[in-house]
């Protein structure tokens, strides 16, 4: 185990429990107990907050929380595909914020992790995402978060004219279209609504609440099962 990788081991070991005594953390890391008081002395003087003395335990402060300094470079690698992959497909808002922690992240790795990550060979082709539909998303993406309904003017596939008020579940990406999950108040049922064919909406200061049949863990068992109907019509 590389020594960087062992000191977080050891961070989170302490970290989870009251009192941690030197010589769990040795049998735990595989290693001596000299070596353990040696790593927590490094650790101490780098500025994390143990508390504790050898031939004792040692425990975290409260109130300590890791920096992502400990990332090995397949997982730094990891987050620059899902990084690169979301961007041009989320709305803009979230995109930027998705860069902005992915900088962060690599500014603290060491160089030879970091270059491994900004030299991955895979990348994202870029998503023709219409201006209009991407600022719906991010809209109705903060409404589903804060709990607001929404006044949507929608044109369906067979250019159908609709108004609806909705409460907004979730929003899903199926590689070519995001999609509104919501529950209907208009309908008084669950629909989905293709995020590029709302023509105007509004998010209201009405506020709603979960309601048994209504929520999006509501949505996933109805959707499971008629998903189970189906596959049981289809072994008929």
């Amino acid at each position: 185990m590389r020594r960087a990788d062992r000191l977080f081991q050891l961070v989170q070991l302490v970290r989870g429990r009251r009192l941690t005594t030197a010589e769990f953390i040795a049998e735990r890391l595989e290693v001596s107990a000299r070596t353990v008081y040696r790593d927590v002395a490094d650790l101490q003087l780098q500025g994390v907050p143990i508390e504790g003395e050898a031939g004792v335990g040692y425990r975290m402060r409260a109130g300590f929380d890791l920096p992502p300094l400990m990332f090995s470079g397949e997982e730094a690698q990891a987050l620059v595909a899902a990084v690169r992959i979301a961007q041009p497909r989320i709305d803009a808002a979230l995109a930027a914020r998705a860069d902005a922690a992915l900088s962060k992240i690599l500014s603290v790795l060491p160089s030879a992790a970091r270059a491994a990550a900004e030299s991955l060979a895979l990348y994202a082709p870029t998503f023709d995402f219409d201006p209009q539909a991407r600022s719906h998303l991010e809209l109705l993406r903060l409404a589903a978060e804060s709990r607001r309904r929404v006044e949507l003017q929608y044109v369906d596939l067979k250019e159908v004219g609709t108004e609806r008020t909705v409460r907004p579940l979730g929003c899903f990406y199926w590689g070519a279209v995001w999609t509104l999950a919501a529950w209907c108040e208009t309908r008084e049922s669950f629909r989905s609504f293709r995020v590029d064919r709302i023509r105007q909406l509004i998010v209201t200061d009405s506020a709603f609440r979960d309601e048994p049949g209504k929520t999006l863990a509501d949505l996933f068992r109805h959707n499971e099962a008629a998903a189970e109907a189906h596959r049981n019509a289809n072994a008929a």
